[in-house]
Protein backbone atom coordinates (compact mmCIF):
# COMPACT_ATOMS: atom_id res chain seq x y z
CA UNK A 1 0.00 0.00 0.00
CA UNK A 2 1.64 3.56 -1.22
CA UNK A 3 1.50 5.93 1.58
CA UNK A 4 -0.60 9.24 1.88
CA UNK A 5 2.28 11.39 0.33
CA UNK A 6 3.02 8.90 -2.69
CA UNK A 7 -0.52 9.02 -3.27
CA UNK A 8 -0.66 12.56 -3.29
CA UNK A 9 2.08 13.48 -5.26
CA UNK A 10 0.68 11.12 -8.10
CA UNK A 11 -2.67 13.10 -7.99
CA UNK A 12 -0.47 16.04 -8.22
CA UNK A 13 1.37 14.58 -11.44
CA UNK A 14 -1.55 13.59 -12.79
CA UNK A 15 -3.35 16.82 -12.61
CA UNK A 16 -0.12 18.89 -14.09
CA UNK A 17 0.04 16.50 -16.63
CA UNK A 18 -3.98 17.05 -17.62
CA UNK A 19 -3.72 21.37 -16.70
CA UNK A 20 -0.61 20.80 -19.50
CA UNK A 21 -2.94 18.91 -21.67
CA UNK A 22 -5.28 21.37 -21.30
CA UNK A 23 -3.29 24.53 -21.65
CA UNK A 24 -1.95 22.63 -25.21
CA UNK A 25 -5.77 22.28 -26.37
CA UNK A 26 -6.49 26.09 -25.37
CA UNK A 27 -3.85 27.21 -27.42
CA UNK A 28 -4.21 25.33 -30.60
CA UNK A 29 -7.97 26.16 -30.43
CA UNK A 30 -6.90 30.00 -29.87
CA UNK A 31 -4.19 29.81 -32.71
CA UNK A 32 -7.00 28.27 -34.98
CA UNK A 33 -8.93 31.00 -34.50
CA UNK A 34 -6.36 33.29 -34.82
CA UNK A 35 -5.98 31.68 -38.15
CA UNK A 36 -9.56 32.40 -39.23
CA UNK A 37 -9.42 36.06 -37.88
CA UNK A 38 -5.87 36.48 -40.05
CA UNK A 39 -7.33 35.18 -42.91
CA UNK A 40 -10.73 36.99 -43.02
CA UNK A 41 -8.54 40.45 -42.54
CA UNK A 42 -6.39 39.10 -45.70
CA UNK A 43 -9.31 38.04 -47.72
CA UNK A 44 -11.08 41.43 -46.85
CA UNK A 45 -7.92 43.65 -47.59
CA UNK A 46 -7.51 41.98 -50.75
CA UNK A 47 -10.67 42.74 -51.84
CA UNK A 48 -10.97 45.89 -50.58
CA UNK A 49 -7.80 47.11 -52.31
CA UNK A 50 -9.27 45.71 -55.75
CA UNK A 51 -12.58 47.50 -55.14
CA UNK A 52 -10.75 50.94 -54.46
CA UNK A 53 -8.52 49.70 -57.60
CA UNK A 54 -12.36 49.42 -59.82
CA UNK A 55 -13.73 52.45 -58.01
CA UNK A 56 -10.93 54.43 -59.03
CA UNK A 57 -11.28 53.79 -62.14
CA UNK A 58 -15.15 54.68 -62.49
CA UNK A 59 -14.33 57.83 -60.52
CA UNK A 60 -11.35 58.52 -63.00
CA UNK A 61 -13.66 58.22 -65.86
CA UNK A 62 -16.49 60.15 -64.73
CA UNK A 63 -17.10 62.82 -67.65
CA UNK A 64 -18.21 66.00 -65.30
CA UNK A 65 -18.72 66.49 -62.00
CA UNK A 66 -22.04 65.33 -61.45
CA UNK A 67 -21.42 62.14 -63.04
CA UNK A 68 -18.41 62.11 -60.75
CA UNK A 69 -20.81 62.57 -57.26
CA UNK A 70 -23.07 60.00 -58.72
CA UNK A 71 -20.25 57.16 -59.27
CA UNK A 72 -19.21 57.96 -55.63
CA UNK A 73 -23.18 57.94 -54.35
CA UNK A 74 -23.06 54.60 -56.14
CA UNK A 75 -19.96 52.84 -54.10
CA UNK A 76 -21.51 54.62 -50.54
CA UNK A 77 -24.22 51.13 -50.00
CA UNK A 78 -21.67 47.89 -51.22
CA UNK A 79 -18.62 49.83 -49.14
CA UNK A 80 -21.48 49.88 -46.33
CA UNK A 81 -22.94 46.06 -47.07
CA UNK A 82 -19.44 44.73 -47.16
CA UNK A 83 -18.44 46.52 -43.90
CA UNK A 84 -21.16 45.06 -42.13
CA UNK A 85 -20.33 41.21 -43.73
CA UNK A 86 -16.69 41.69 -41.89
CA UNK A 87 -18.15 42.62 -38.62
CA UNK A 88 -20.88 40.20 -38.56
CA UNK A 89 -18.33 37.32 -39.72
CA UNK A 90 -15.96 38.98 -37.01
CA UNK A 91 -18.34 38.58 -34.52
CA UNK A 92 -19.37 34.74 -35.76
CA UNK A 93 -15.85 33.74 -35.07
CA UNK A 94 -15.61 35.97 -32.25
CA UNK A 95 -18.73 34.37 -30.34
CA UNK A 96 -17.90 30.78 -31.81
CA UNK A 97 -14.31 30.98 -30.26
CA UNK A 98 -15.87 32.12 -27.13
CA UNK A 99 -17.96 29.24 -26.78
CA UNK A 100 -15.62 26.93 -27.71
CA UNK A 101 -13.01 27.87 -25.15
CA UNK A 102 -15.98 28.37 -22.57
CA UNK A 103 -16.86 24.65 -23.22
CA UNK A 104 -12.74 23.52 -23.35
CA UNK A 105 -12.89 24.95 -19.76
CA UNK A 106 -16.04 23.77 -18.40
CA UNK A 107 -14.34 20.12 -19.69
CA UNK A 108 -11.52 20.71 -17.31
CA UNK A 109 -13.11 22.22 -14.86
CA UNK A 110 -15.33 18.53 -14.60
CA UNK A 111 -12.10 16.63 -14.70
CA UNK A 112 -10.10 18.11 -12.64
CA UNK A 113 -12.72 18.36 -9.84
CA UNK A 114 -13.79 15.07 -10.21
CA UNK A 115 -9.64 13.93 -9.82
CA UNK A 116 -9.41 16.28 -6.76
CA UNK A 117 -13.05 14.38 -5.37
CA UNK A 118 -11.12 10.59 -6.00
CA UNK A 119 -8.18 11.84 -4.53
CA UNK A 120 -9.89 12.95 -0.86
CA UNK A 121 -11.61 9.99 -0.86
CA UNK A 122 -8.43 7.82 -1.17
CA UNK A 123 -7.04 9.80 1.58
CA UNK A 124 -9.97 9.67 3.85
CA UNK A 125 -9.43 5.60 3.43
CA UNK A 126 -5.99 5.76 4.12
CA UNK A 127 -5.90 8.84 6.48
CA UNK A 128 -4.68 7.73 10.17
CA UNK A 129 -6.60 8.19 12.78
CA UNK A 130 -7.36 11.92 14.61
CA UNK A 131 -7.03 13.55 10.66
CA UNK A 132 -10.49 13.74 10.34
CA UNK A 133 -9.74 17.53 10.92
CA UNK A 134 -7.26 18.01 7.88
CA UNK A 135 -9.08 15.62 5.82
CA UNK A 136 -12.75 17.40 6.40
CA UNK A 137 -9.87 21.40 6.00
CA UNK A 138 -9.26 19.87 2.50
CA UNK A 139 -12.72 18.89 1.43
CA UNK A 140 -13.55 22.56 2.53
CA UNK A 141 -11.07 24.08 0.46
CA UNK A 142 -11.58 22.30 -2.83
CA UNK A 143 -15.61 22.61 -2.34
CA UNK A 144 -14.65 26.54 -2.09
CA UNK A 145 -12.67 26.32 -5.31
CA UNK A 146 -14.85 24.49 -7.05
CA UNK A 147 -17.80 27.21 -6.03
CA UNK A 148 -15.59 29.84 -7.19
CA UNK A 149 -14.48 28.21 -10.69
CA UNK A 150 -18.09 27.83 -11.12
CA UNK A 151 -19.03 31.34 -10.31
CA UNK A 152 -16.18 32.23 -13.11
CA UNK A 153 -17.71 30.13 -15.70
CA UNK A 154 -21.10 31.61 -15.00
CA UNK A 155 -19.83 35.05 -15.04
CA UNK A 156 -17.57 34.32 -18.33
CA UNK A 157 -20.82 33.27 -19.88
CA UNK A 158 -22.88 36.34 -19.25
CA UNK A 159 -20.17 38.38 -20.15
CA UNK A 160 -19.50 36.49 -23.98
CA UNK A 161 -23.31 36.60 -24.04
CA UNK A 162 -23.07 40.31 -23.74
CA UNK A 163 -20.69 41.09 -25.56
CA UNK A 164 -22.29 38.90 -28.72
CA UNK A 165 -25.76 40.84 -27.95
CA UNK A 166 -23.78 43.84 -28.30
CA UNK A 167 -22.15 43.70 -31.54
CA UNK A 168 -25.22 42.05 -32.58
CA UNK A 169 -26.88 45.86 -31.87
CA UNK A 170 -23.88 47.41 -33.04
CA UNK A 171 -24.29 45.47 -36.40
CA UNK A 172 -28.34 46.62 -36.58
CA UNK A 173 -27.56 50.08 -35.74
CA UNK A 174 -24.24 50.29 -38.62
CA UNK A 175 -26.66 48.35 -40.85
CA UNK A 176 -29.11 50.99 -40.63
CA UNK A 177 -27.05 53.75 -40.65
CA UNK A 178 -25.55 52.69 -43.83
CA UNK A 179 -29.12 52.08 -45.29
CA UNK A 180 -30.26 55.13 -44.43
CA UNK A 181 -26.98 57.27 -45.65
CA UNK A 182 -26.87 55.30 -49.02
CA UNK A 183 -30.95 56.29 -49.39
CA UNK A 184 -30.02 59.81 -48.85
CA UNK A 185 -26.90 59.72 -51.34
CA UNK A 186 -28.98 58.28 -53.32
CA UNK A 187 -31.90 60.98 -53.37
CA UNK A 188 -29.10 63.81 -54.07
Amino acid sequence: MSTIQEQFLAASKSHFEAQLAMINSLTAKVFGEAEKIINLNVNVAKATLEDSAAAGQQLLAAKDMQDFLKISASQTQPSAEKALAYSRELAGITAASQKELAKAAEAQLAETSENLSKMIAELTKNAPPGSEGVVEMLKSVVANANAGYDQMLQTTKKAAEALEENVTKATQSFAAAAQKSAAKTGKK
